[in-house]
């Protein structure tokens, strides 16, 4: 039984019969008084519910109820659903325990998926998997072996027994088969995109496409013409036709890696997508829907960002509904065996080379290493290796000669290699960032970086880079 509690008998009318299509039970209250007297007797499957129940848009009534209800019943999933939606009635919300938000007016498909999404999480909370593991996620004496793991799931292409990494691949192996949001964090190298990918062929969506955009290799002035598409002379030189990320990922998976380094206008529009599964094509104005799964990742810290400004609240909260953080290699050096076994494989495969090993002796050189650049540079360390020696059977000494220890960082300023960036895009990254460093004041902005305000304003408004007016 789904409780629908909502003063407008319009919207319990509405959502009543979207539920009876779609196959559920429901019950509709109007009023907090009510509905805590139906919760007395009965525990629903999930609630849904409105945010306001007189004259007041604040939003407070409905997170009063929603703070008794989770106090009453935490494991029961909770929709928000409101007209009168901000960013800090949605941070709120999410903060006290809520599955999700949704504005008023939503549409169908996406308040069924949420639905779905958020039943799908409760059930696989609510029972114990084939290993005696509690799946809400506490360690328990009795973790899930590899092995076992293997013979449920498709991670072939992730190699490690390390228990937090069999952990994490348990973790991700019960959220695949729903629609739920998930933000992988890691250092540089950990295998995040192979976590993604894992995530998208274990789900019921594997035969749809997996788009991967490196959100940190796209400027702010093109955001909206890569993730959104543009029409036929939308701007100068769109010449033809283009079809957007979101678009090409329709009935998939998106995965959005470094999201860390998305500048707060191209949050803004990202959101707006996350949020309403709605977007128009630039140069358009008709509004376009999609359905997608999305996964996130990033290396950098977002809560430490959010205090900073430099990433919005709301936004982390739509794209973290599961957090995976994947250990760095140093953390699980008994796998470093595996890996390089492993990579040593396809490198027989690759060169011809059918007796291509490594001795013990080199096995454990390897595994006293800490890799800042984890799992990637132990490949490239491997493969240079292989490539440079002359004999099949790499000893220690053979990794030694080729092993470029990280230095440390300095405080130096780091430009660009010549041929890789245009000046404009230089430009355009410094004036990004310097808006984040000065949150977007214009006077210390365009000191910073040597300009007038006028000038300062006539970038901002070249590369769409969103601003304030100063008086």
């Amino acid at each position: 039984m789904i409780l629908i509690i909502d003063d407008d008998i319009g919207v319990r009318t509405s959502v009543s019969l979207l539920l009876k299509k779609e196959g559920f039970d429901s019950a509709a209250l109007a009023t907090p008084s009510d509905a805590l007297e139906y919760l007395r007797k009965h525990v629903p499957l999930l609630i849904l519910m409105d945010m306001n129940f007189s004259n007041a848009t604040s939003g407070e009534e409905g997170l009063n109820l929603l703070e008794i209800i989770k106090a009453k019943l935490p494991t029961t999933p909770v929709i928000l659903i409101t007209g009168w939606a901000t960013i800090d009635l949605a941070v709120r919300g999410m903060k006290l325990g809520a599955s999700d938000f949704i504005h008023k007016p939503w549409q169908n498909v996406h308040l069924i998926q949420s639905i779905r999404t958020a039943l799908e999480l409760k059930d696989s909370n609510d029972k114990l998997n084939p290993f005696g593991i509690e799946v809400s996620g506490r360690r328990v004496a009795n973790p899930p072996q590899r092995r076992e793991l293997d013979k449920l799931y498709d991670f072939s292409h992730i190699i490690g027994q390390d228990p937090a990494l069999v952990r994490i691949l348990e973790t991700i192996g019960r959220v695949a088969g729903t629609d739920a949001s998930v933000l992988i964090q890691g250092e540089s190298g950990t295998g995040k995109e192979l976590i993604a990918e894992a995530i998208h062929h274990n789900s019921k969506r594997s035969g749809k496409p997996f788009v991967k955009v490196n959100l940190g290799g796209i400027s702010a002035s093109l955001f909206e013409s890569e993730m959104f598409g543009h029409i036929r002379g939308a701007f100068t030189d769109a010449r033809f036709d283009r079809v957007g990320r979101f678009e090409t990922a329709n009935k998939g998976t998106i995965f959005l890696d470094e999201i860390g380094d998305l500048d707060s206008g191209s949050q803004v529009k990202l959101l707006r997508v996350l949020q309403d599964r709605t977007y128009e094509v630039l140069g358009s104005s008709r509004t376009k829907t999609v359905d997608v799964r999305v996964v996130c990742a990033t290396n950098r810290n977002l809560e430490e960002m959010i205090g900073q400004g430099r990433f919005r609240e709301d936004l982390l909260y739509r794209i973290n509904l599961i957090t995976v953080k994947l250990p760095a290699l140093r953390e699980r050096p008994n796998d470093i065996p595996l890996l390089v076994s492993f990579f040593m494989d396809n490198l027989r495969e690759i060169y011809q080379r059918p007796h291509l090993r490594a001795s013990e002796e080199a096995m454990q050189w390897l595994k006293g290493l800490t890799f800042p650049g984890n799992i990637r540079e132990l490949k490239n360390l491997i493969e240079r290796t292989v490539l440079v020696s002359g004999h099949d059977r790499m000893e220690a000494s053979d990794f030694q000669a080729q092993w470029r220890p990280t230095e440390p960082k300095r405080d130096v300023v780091s430009l660009p290699a010549v041929g890789t960036m245009t000046l404009e895009e230089v430009e355009l990254q410094m004036v990004r960032r310097a808006m984040d460093f000065h949150k977007g004041k214009i006077t210390r902005v365009a000191k910073s970086l040597g300009l007038t305000r006028s000038s300062l304003y006539r970038r901002l408004e070249k590369y769409g880079i969103p601003y304030d007016e100063e008086i």
